[in-house]
């Protein structure tokens, strides 16, 4: 595992903390970041002793989400597809134990969308939150036309997708976002406390339940998945959405 980008942490033998610390790529969808996570989830399935994971990032970074670089290879048609790393969105979704999202920092298209795979999932009132694939031009992809409006609600999800529009955590708790907004310095004692909580139950039960709540979410999340990609080759390919990823990408 590539520990500069990712880090595998113990915080206790039952409960532990997956950090994002891409400070080169500022926690996008680098390649350090994808096989650092695909590696610390691995390790993690493989531990029976784990009850309970934290996944975050650092500083005012949770996840970034697509590199510059991802996005033109997609939009040019080359060898990268949104699916090649739908294995990394859906780690916490596959993950046998609960995650938990402990988004203390900004969370940007792909990186909002991965955090919404998470059991649980926390907003920090200070930090950023889009979904921004439609500023490039193109569709939404990972699942993110599922998800979304899966976890947050129809009309608040379906805004986020069309309009690409930048959030405030504090923005969207007045919004009626059905997750806990707090102040980002809160955040990782209160994603401790909840993974305590959680680790309290016995494993067996925890997976069980888990495999449970999540199973419609895993039946029909690739009849979505198959859309997107239909709808990303009648959208992606476009010289306009080249244009916008050269000189939007950032802003």
């Amino acid at each position: 595992m590539n520990e500069n980008a990712v880090v595998l942490r113990e915080l206790n033998p039952e409960i532990v903390q997956v950090t994002m610390q891409d400070r080169v790529h500022k926690n996008t969808f680098s390649n350090e970041i994808i096989s650092g996570l695909i590696s610390a989830f691995a390790a993690i399935k493989a531990n029976t002793c784990y009850k309970a994971v934290i996944l975050t990032g650092y500083d005012t970074y949770f996840c970034s989400g697509g590199t510059q670089e991802a996005l033109l290879s997609l939009q040019q048609g080359g060898d990268r597809k949104f699916t090649d790393v739908s294995i990394t969105y859906q780690l916490a979704l596959e993950c046998p134990v609960p995650v938990i999202a402990a988004m203390q920092g900004h969370a940007i298209g792909g990186g909002l969308v991965m955090a919404m795979y998470a059991d649980f999932v926390l907003f920090s009132r200070e930090s950023v939150y889009s979904s921004n694939f439609m500023k490039y031009g193109f569709t939404p992809g990972m699942g993110g036309t599922y998800i979304l409006p899966k976890k947050i609600g129809t009309a608040l999800g379906n805004e986020l997708l069309m309009t690409a529009g930048t959030y405030r955590g504090a923005d969207l708790e007045k919004r009626g976002l059905p997750f806990p907004v707090m102040p980002r310095a809160e955040i990782a004692d209160y994603a401790l406390r909840l993974a305590e909580s959680i680790a309290e139950k016995p494993r067996g039960s925890l997976m069980t339940l888990k495999e449970h709540l999540n199973a419609q979410i895993r039946k029909e999340l690739p009849e979505f998945i198959a859309q997107e990609v239909a709808m990303h080759e009648k959208t992606i390919h476009s010289p306009e959405v080249r244009e916008r990823i050269e000189s939007l990408f950032g802003k």
